[in-house]
């Protein structure tokens, strides 16, 4: 099997940083990218393989502000900007040599999860999608984080760092995972350099409850989807992510795995990984 390498690629005026994966002459390709504060270097590594042991070419990329891509504020998670990035992605991927640029496929979980279904809608140039344990409904899922109790005063925090800093201040940030949680156990498990960083900015959270992939999924079709949900899902809502599943058009195929949100990278990599190759392969095929 080819050596991974080490790129970078410009995307919307960022350098974003990246892993190639190459295959055999004439091979699909597949774009990939992490969720809402995570870095390719907790756990994409073992999926991109599953994928390259396939015949698939992959392209696995850090979101701008994090992991090693370019981009400021540090840890400021924009939906937009990150569709965006990875549309200018596929572009990307389209020009490296020994790919078939006819035969694309994008991969994202959680908030690139919502990503690959609001890109899967807009471009057509993308052949195939699987959005795994997707981010889709962010008003619901800002809901389900914040206690109703204190929404009112998330929401006034909020306002308070839009104003500072338009006044010039520096960006909020809170952690992105919180000590007990479930995230936090995963970020240990997966975090083997020492490189996450643990932090989201303020707006991020802002920026979730404005953004609604489910909205996309309709136009997704004819491109193929397939939806990979865990039944145990506490950080996406799972209804919400079902919703989202009946919304699209075939083809079209859902995989439910009884797990957290974060088994498909641990304990379920190789239901969660074996399904997401079966499809592209399937898909990408000549």
């Amino acid at each position: 099997m080819a050596e991974r390498q080490d790129i970078s690629f410009r995307a919307n005026g960022v350098d974003l940083a990246a892993w190639f994966y190459p295959a055999a002459a004439g091979a699909p390709v597949v774009v990939m990218s992490h969720g809402l504060s995570a870095i390719r270097r907790m756990n994409l590594d073992d999926v991109a393989r599953v994928f390259q042991q396939a015949g698939l070419a992959v392209l696995c990329y850090d979101h701008r502000c994090f992991g090693d891509s370019g981009g400021e504020p540090a840890c400021e998670a924009d939906p937009w900007a990150q569709v965006r990035d990875m549309r200018d992605a596929i572009s990307f991927a389209r020009t490296l040599d020994g790919i078939d640029p006819e035969r694309l496929g994008i991969w994202g979980t959680s908030y690139s999860g919502g990503h690959v279904l609001t890109v899967g809608a807009l471009d057509r140039r993308v052949k195939c999608v699987v959005s795994q344990v997707p981010f889709t409904h962010g008003a619901r899922t800002f809901e389900a984080w914040v206690p109703e109790k204190a929404r009112a005063r998330t929401l006034e925090r909020m306002t308070k760092d839009r104003e500072a800093r338009y006044a010039g201040s520096a960006p909020e940030t809170v952690p992105a995972a919180m000590e007990g949680s479930e995230t936090e156990e995963w970020a240990k498990a997966s975090d083997k350099e020492g490189r996450y960083p643990n932090k989201l900015t303020l707006r991020s959270l802002e920026m979730i409850r404005e953004y609604e992939p489910h909205q996309f999924a309709a136009r997704v079709a004819p491109t193929p989807l397939m939806m990979i949900v865990a039944a145990r899902d506490t950080q996406t809502p799972v209804e919400g992510q079902i919703e989202t599943y009946e919304l699209a058009g075939e083809p079209k195929k859902l995989v439910r795995l009884d797990c957290r949100h974060y088994d498909p990278y641990l304990s379920h990599i190789d239901q969660a990984a074996g399904a997401a190759r079966d499809w592209f392969v399937e898909h990408l095929r000549p």
